[in-house]
């Protein structure tokens, strides 16, 4: 196991190292120029060579890489263009809401998508299984933002039923240890804070959990239908097992596989979603602030955030895999 740990990790060395280099020449070309993007109205031809000649953009392109690639074996990503701030600790400081948002929709997916799915799987080819595989097919073609204005229309500003703006109400006198409000809440016995907190996360996290909703149905109804007639299903059922635990031990257990790759798979793809979703809800994390970025044509931010969200998403992938032994014996011995 530990061997295993260990090639993964190495491998993520050229991984990132080739995605450095792409992101690198992206950002280049993307267009505009930072620095009259940075100085708007003031972009006077004074002020333009100051901005390049301070981070280095009027240096040739190699030169540049190089400059940033030497940075990165020091463990520094740069400094915001626009705000002035280190590069990773303006990650780690919006890295909270994130997670919380993209725990949030997982949540949801997880609760509301393998009963489905395995509702589907076991009505396979009835009127049940076509219906539900339709509404997970329309929750994953509606766009994100388009469902989030569509919720925060009508469960905020009609309803009024949730709050629709922020982390959490800033009349609260709430404290914030570890930047996860929601925990913080908890730990802090400020149930009050911690309940506010949830409820400004319950939209956002609607809107976003479709994504990953209508991929973990469909994956758990076919994985259902796929393993419910075998052979070992069928001999528990003539031993006369209860129907939960024939559900529970030999159907889900060996369901379970693919769906934990899905789920895995799409928490890292949450990042990409959160984007759009915390900028409708004006959520202070990475992804809106990845967001002002691309407007602002802060190059440090792109590269550092973009960077950063590919190694999470390495790791999360690398946890899938180790938890396949936790679930299937066979491969752990493998």
């Amino acid at each position: 196991m530990l061997r295993f740990i260990v090639v993964r990790l190495t491998q993520l060395i050229p991984t990132l190292f080739g995605l450095s280099v792409l992101l690198f020449a992206w950002v280049r070309a993307l267009p505009g120029d930072p620095a009259r993007a940075l100085l708007g109205d003031r972009a006077t031809p004074e002020a333009i060579e100051r901005i390049n000649d301070t981070y280095g953009f009027d240096e040739p392109l190699i030169q540049q890489y190089g400059m940033y690639l030497s940075a990165l074996f020091h463990g520094d990503f740069g400094e915001s263009i626009k705000k002035h701030e280190p590069v990773l600790s303006a990650f780690f400081d919006k890295l909270p809401a994130t997670v919380e948002l993209s725990v949030v929709a997982l949540l949801f997916a997880v609760v509301v998508g393998i009963p489905l799915g395995y509702l589907a799987g076991k009505r396979s080819g009835t009127n049940v299984d076509g219906g539900i595989v339709t509404l997970s097919l329309l929750g994953s073609v509606v766009p994100v933002f388009f469902l989030a204005l569509l919720l925060k229309y009508v469960f905020s500003i009609e309803l009024e039923f949730f709050d629709s703006v922020g982390r959490q109400d800033a009349r609260l006198d709430a404290a914030h240890t570890t930047g996860f409000y929601i925990f913080d809440g908890i730990i802090n016995g400020q149930f009050a804070a911690a309940f506010d907190a949830f409820k400004h996360l319950v939209l956002p996290g609607l809107a976003l959990g479709t994504i990953p909703l209508a991929v973990v149905v469909r994956q758990t109804r076919g994985a259902v239908a796929e393993v419910i007639n075998e052979d070992y299903v069928r001999t528990a059922r003539a031993k006369g097992l209860r129907s939960t635990t024939i559900t529970v031990r030999h159907v889900m257990r060996n369901a379970l596989l693919p769906v934990v790759t899905t789920l895995g798979l799409q928490l890292g793809l949450l990042f990409s979603g959160a984007v759009l979703t915390e900028t409708v809800f004006a959520l202070d994390g990475v992804g809106q602030y990845l967001y002002q970025a691309i407007r602002d044509r802060d190059y440090p931010v792109l590269q550092g955030f973009i960077l950063l969200i590919a190694l999470i998403y390495a790791l999360i992938t690398l946890i899938v895999d180790l938890s396949y032994g936790l679930i299937d014996p066979r491969v752990r011995e493998s």
